[in-house]
């Protein structure tokens, strides 16, 4: 049988992109004060954050994390996601935004610029996912601390 979450992963990953793509284009703009400079960082990410999100997201859908035998489906994992993400992205973004730019230290404002931004809005998205249930053959039983 086909893994069905796989679906819901890729759905997660395509609106996930678009928030942080925005996120980045915006905060690019608003650092350099080019607008160029920001489209071009936004659409380089589509292409190296995409397939980023989607591994992290099989990565975590693996990962056996039970109490109490339920899947700890929480809040803390959330955030636990959230940092673990935002480590990868940032990384990712501020080598784009050195190469596209041209100055480390461009690409290290609009890193440390995201920390902020793209922290919130992705735990608003694991949240939000959270309670949507495309993709899953069943809802488990969840205790949400």
């Amino acid at each position: 049988m086909k893994d069905i979450s796989k679906k819901r992963h890729i759905a997660k990953t395509i609106t996930w992109r678009l928030v942080a793509t925005i996120d980045t284009i915006l905060l690019s703009w608003i650092i350099t004060g080019n607008p160029l400079t920001g489209v071009k960082i936004g659409l380089a990410e589509i292409i190296t954050k995409m397939g980023l999100y989607y591994l992290h997201e099989r990565v975590w859908f693996k990962m056996n994390l039970t109490k109490e035998g339920h899947v700890l489906e929480s809040r803390k994992r959330h955030i636990a996601k959230t940092i673990t993400w935002r480590m990868v992205g940032t990384l990712d973004t501020m080598v784009l935004s050195w190469i596209i730019s041209g100055n480390p230290l461009v690409g290290v404002k609009i890193g440390a610029g995201e920390l902020i931004t793209k922290m919130l809005f992705y735990y608003l998205h694991e949240r939000a996912w959270y309670r949507i249930n495309y993709g899953l053959t069943a809802r488990r039983e969840i205790k949400d601390e």
